[in-house]
């Protein structure tokens, strides 16, 4: 039995968990995350807490069983906390403007490069820092990684765009003949 979906999910003040046909619902301050559940676990709300059980011992429903657990306090996270990635670029020349939800960022191409963030998340930049921020972990992430994306890190200088801390390895590039 997986040790995560053994542990209940706490409800917090101020958030409310409904579970209804399929689908469990968590409202909260920051707002609302709806998320199906599989028909391979079964999810109950009693006295403040959220448990998931599986239905049998199948594989299938031992798989699914923690991760439901962890998808639900994801969003238990998210509509109380939110969720933050933070991008940090580098390199000389390159720039990030931010404004109305869309990045224009100069990141060494012939054209400016602009990324319109999904419903549901938010970005903007504090000078060569790109924050990604918003309720649902799973879009604050593939949103990051998809900036990430536009122009990740060379091996050899260190240029581009990076998770904040990210330690890029380096190489030693040409040593030259003697």
């Amino acid at each position: 039995m997986s040790r995560i979906g053994k542990l209940p999910v706490i409800i917090p003040a101020g958030v409310t968990i409904t579970v209804d046909s399929g689908d469990v619902t968590v409202e909260g301050p920051k707002g609302k995350l709806v998320q199906f559940i599989t028909p391979a676990v079964d999810v109950k709300v009693e006295d403040g807490q959220v448990t998931v059980h599986p239905k049998d011992e199948s594989r299938q429903a031992r798989a699914q069983h923690g991760l439901m657990r962890a998808l639900i306090n994801n969003m238990v996270v998210g509509v109380t906390q939110g969720y933050e990635r933070r991008l940090e670029v580098k390199g000389v020349g390159f720039r990030v403007s931010s404004s109305n939800n869309e990045l224009t960022m100069s990141l060494g191409f012939s054209h400016e490069v602009k990324y319109k963030a999904p419903e549901g998340v938010n970005v903007s930049n504090e000078k060569m820092v790109i924050v990604v921020s918003g309720i649902d972990k799973q879009k604050v992430g593939q949103t990051a990684a998809e900036i990430r994306a536009l122009k990740k890190p060379e091996p050899y200088k260190g240029k581009g765009i990076m998770h904040l801390g990210e330690q890029i390895l380096r190489k030693a590039g040409k040593a030259g003949k003697k």
